[in-house]
């Protein structure tokens, strides 16, 4: 309860899933260490963009942990209890072709701790990537989010991992189900074309809108990105830079769409309505900065989204 006189906490971003230590092999041969995962690269871009956020997540008390906690903590991430309790801090190794694509190799676990949860306060509930899909952690990420969704918008990537889903197959059911179950799904072209090779962009952004959530988001790279809602196509491109990497990338989207969510006032279970009807103009805006931030990302080495201050 608030004391009175005193304001109610405010309203605040929970992200559920991994967090590691990207061990990045470059193309000239040069190694190095950093902390990374895919949800934890949207939590720290919510961050740095000004939003109050928790991050959910599964990290040792070793020194791969002590790096990852730093790292979230420069960037005003706060960890949700729990998130420390995993025997060791996973790690994923990348390489990086001379194009700055990265293909990736995992010595990862995933689990949440049992009292793991959004804080009352919630506002936004986002998932996506190794989380959603590895057991034995996957059942609880679908617990935190069914049981947030009766206050929270939920927001989803699948960000798919070859190398530890197995085949489409594998997780094309489950990626499919958690699309249904959420407010707003962002997805790349590449993982679309992986779940469904060959398939037509357009008509699987079209069929997954269909099943549930009011905005599915595709990005495409260097050519931007497009979304679909019920009430048609937007598309926006992306701005012409020298790409470093592409690490992140498609993580710092994420966060960004939904810190533009945020300011056009369209996230929470009483905005629900608002979102299915958002504005052309409106969401032009958004991914706008979305493929503005994307770029600032892939213009310098690792996953390093801008700073709002940045933006203005």
């Amino acid at each position: 309860m608030t004391s009175p006189g005193t304001s109610a906490p405010a309203p605040r971003a929970t992200v559920v899933g991994e967090a590691l230590i990207d061990v990045v092999h470059r193309a000239d041969g040069h190694v190095e260490e950093h902390p990374g995962g895919s949800p934890a690269n949207v939590a720290l871009t919510l961050g740095r963009l000004g939003r109050p956020v928790d991050l959910l997540t599964w990290i040792g008390t070793d020194a791969h942990g002590d790096a990852v906690r730093s790292w979230l903590a420069e960037s005003a991430v706060d960890l949700a209890p729990g998130s420390d309790a995993a025997p060791s801090t996973s790690v994923a190794t990348a390489h990086l072709g001379a194009d700055g694509a990265a293909t990736y190799e995992f010595d990862l676990t995933w689990d949440l701790a049992p009292e793991a949860a959004a804080r009352p306060r919630t506002l936004v509930v986002h998932t996506g990537s190794v989380a959603a899909v590895l057991d034995p952690g996957a059942a609880a990420v679908r617990r935190v989010l069914d049981d947030a969704r009766g206050t929270a918008t939920v927001t989803y990537d699948p960000n798919v991992r070859p190398t530890l889903m197995g085949s489409p197959d594998d997780v094309r059911d489950r990626i499919e189900d958690l699309v249904a179950t959420s407010d707003v799904v962002k997805v790349s072209d590449e993982d679309l074309l992986w779940l469904y090779p060959g398939a037509d962009l357009d008509e699987v952004a079209s069929r997954w809108q269909a099943t549930g959530p009011a905005l599915v988001v595709v990005t495409l790279g260097g050519d931007g990105a497009f979304a679909r809602t019920r009430g048609g196509r937007v598309d926006v491109a992306a701005p012409r830079v020298t790409v470093a990497d592409t690490v992140g990338a498609g993580d710092s989207f994420m966060g960004a769409l939904v810190h533009g969510l945020w300011d056009a006032d369209l996230l929470g279970d009483a905005r629900r309505p608002a979102l299915a009807s958002v504005p052309v103009d409106t969401l032009t805006t958004i991914l706008d900065r979305c493929v503005r931030v994307a770029a600032i990302t892939v213009s310098r080495a690792g996953a390093n989204p801008p700073r709002l201050a940045e933006l203005d």
